[in-house]
């Protein structure tokens, strides 16, 4: 859904927002050379037995902001973001992006831990996390990177603390915008391994981590697959509730182990961009992430465990378009197959999403309208998904169909509240998963 306006704060979206396969990404990830002498500690890092690794959370990264000073500079300091996992395991790794950035990104030291609350961690969880054996890594400009397997038992839904050693001057030009979470800066020095972290600054933004993964098992269930959301605003979860896991895909994570037992014990990653569209980038806007089409192959089939895709996008190639002449849905219909078409060849189930009513807000006319109309009809009758959810019937007004339900609205008439976001994840059909 259209992102609010970085200069502002009144509900409304006034702003237009502004890779390679898995394999090749995964490639791409420790930047070390080969043929180094690993000391003792790394090597038994490196000697852990292969596991099949499943995204347990992630975030789809973006940027650089639109200005230097609107631009998180660091410098000898510590980050420590908070995560929220979806399913638990008992080996972690974590994936880095500096894919935005221009400049070299080096990382002094890294650690992950189970956050106890704030800033501060449980004791016991703190671990050290490797790259190639390796306590710090340099990644290029552009680049990602990957860390070695590190033991820790994970909870499912537990909240994780990733620390991050800045040495250097580092500026977050890659980074997550919207994360409706606090994460923390500390003041200076390596404060990675701190129970306590002595915070300098709060954030709203998950800067360089894309990716936590999981791997083995905890409580007797095995997460082997993951279930990745391409998505806008609505699947960001903008207007719910920060610090409480309010996205709608959030909920559906806790709904699938709920129900579905086993079954159920799905990595659910959370791809959704505030403001992104599916056919088009604003380069005003690089926070709303690179168009759909693409960043698909990093965002969805570079996601560890990948199995199932949910695509809830497509609004805001609408409501961004000319009022009087807006997309033709034959264009975004068009856009869709294509997902459909690069999921499947790399053997993903594909669930279709119909879009959100919006009358009432800034950007609605009868022209765009239509066009959602048109693309929801579609949706449900085309048959070309393996399961739709129908996002559109559980959240509009029974009395007025174009609007969304008062119980469900934030007040912007475009994106939902709690109680509207949990409705979102009891439309998605379970029995895909089963």
């Amino acid at each position: 859904m259209p992102a609010t306006k970085l200069t502002g704060n009144n509900g409304v979206d006034n702003d237009a927002p502004p890779n390679p396969p898995r394999r090749g990404f995964l490639r791409a990830g420790p930047v070390l050379a080969a043929g180094l002498v690993l000391p003792a500690a790394a090597a038994r890092a490196q000697t852990l037995p292969a596991e099949r690794w499943t995204a347990t959370w992630g975030a789809a990264p973006a940027g650089p902001p639109p200005s230097t000073s609107a631009t998180l500079s660091l410098s000898n300091q510590t980050l420590r973001l908070i995560v929220h996992a979806s399913v638990g395991g008992s080996l972690v790794r974590i994936r880095l992006s500096n894919e935005m950035g221009g400049t070299p990104l080096t990382i002094g030291a890294a650690r992950i831990a189970l956050r106890a609350s704030g800033a501060s961690t449980i004791a016991g969880t703190d671990r050290q996390l490797l790259f190639g054996g390796r306590p710090a890594i340099t990644i290029p400009g552009g680049a990602p990177a990957l860390s070695d397997a590190a033991e820790l038992a994970i909870p499912a839904f537990a909240d994780l603390a990733v620390s991050l050693y800045l040495p250097g001057a580092a500026l977050a030009t890659t980074l997550h915008n919207i994360a409706l979470q606090t994460s923390y800066v500390s003041t200076a020095g390596d404060r990675s391994a701190a129970p306590s972290l002595p915070v300098q600054r709060t954030l709203s933004t998950w800067p360089f981590l894309a990716e936590v993964d999981v791997s083995g098992a905890q409580s007797g269930l095995s997460a082997v697959s993951a279930l990745v959301v391409l998505g806008d605003s609505l699947s960001d979860g903008q207007a719910s509730t920060a610090n409480a896991n309010r996205r709608w895909p959030d909920a559906l994570a806790r709904r699938m182990q709920l129900e579905l037992g086993v079954a159920g014990n799905i990595g659910v990653v959370n791809r959704g961009i505030s403001g992104n569209c599916l056919l088009t980038d604003y380069a005003s806007s690089l926070l709303a992430g690179r168009d759909g089409l693409e960043r698909f192959d990093r965002d969805v089939l570079g996601t560890a465990g990948a199995r199932w895709l949910l695509a809830l996008i497509g609004i805001n190639d609408i409501v961004y378009s000319a009022p009087s002449n807006p997309i033709p849905s034959d264009t975004l219909i068009g856009g869709h197959m294509q997902l459909v078409a690069r999921a499947r060849a790399r053997g993903l189930g594909v669930i279709g999403a119909t879009l959100l009513p919006f009358e009432g807000q800034a950007y609605y006319n009868p022209a765009r309208e239509a066009v959602r109309q048109r693309f929801n009809d579609w949706m449900r009758s085309a048959g070309a998904h393996d399961a739709i959810a129908d996002f559109d019937a559980a959240l509009r007004d029974p009395g007025r169909p174009t609007r969304l339900n008062p119980a469900y609205d934030s007040g912007d008439h475009l994106h939902p509240n709690d109680a509207g976001y949990q409705a979102m994840a009891r439309a998605v059909p379970l029995a895909v998963f089963s």
